[in-house]
């Protein structure tokens, strides 16, 4: 996997649908794009000619994906956050990640159709709670335990009581 030239990049394990997550997240991200993919050859533990590994990046960050089998799961201990800058970023990720299957969670967090964990999250959030005002960070948490996708103009009226 040359193309990949990070000291450290998530590499994620799929049963076999490592290129149909990386073209999918490839589409939803910008300045994102599939790069470098190996085949598995004759005799290989996969179909010969089908991915075995490939690197994508998304939004710049190197990713790469492997279709090691049914053995492993997806959980929520590992989760991706993307960062959003208003509520239209919110909503364009949100509303795609859980396109075609995938399901909505709580507090800012989804799984994508492929099981993975995704946490689509304002930073006005982290301005919010970041403030010295306990009370007011208290009253923001409330807001997100309540909410499934979150919403900026709901923890900035909550933020002020």
């Amino acid at each position: 996997m040359a193309s990949i030239t990070r000291k450290i990049t998530p590499f994620l394990w799929f049963d076999k649908e490592a290129e149909e997550a990386a073209n999918f997240y490839v589409s939803i991200f910008p300045n994102s794009k599939v790069g470098k993919i190996a085949r598995f050859g004759a005799g290989a533990p996969g179909p010969e000619g089908s991915v075995m590994t490939i690197a994508f990046e998304l939004d710049g960050q190197p990713f790469a994906g492997i279709n090691g089998g049914p053995i492993f799961k997806f959980s929520e201990a590992v989760s991706f956050v993307v960062n959003c800058a208003d509520q239209a970023e919110v909503d364009h990720y949100w509303d795609k990640l859980t396109s075609d299957g995938g399901k909505e969670s709580q507090c800012g967090w989804l799984k994508d159709r492929f099981g993975l964990s995704w946490q689509v999250v304002p930073t006005r959030l982290f301005e919010l709670i970041g403030e010295d005002d306990a009370a007011r960070s208290a009253r923001v948490m409330a807001a997100v335990m309540q909410m499934v996708k979150l919403d900026i103009a709901k923890l900035e009226a909550a933020a002020r009581g």
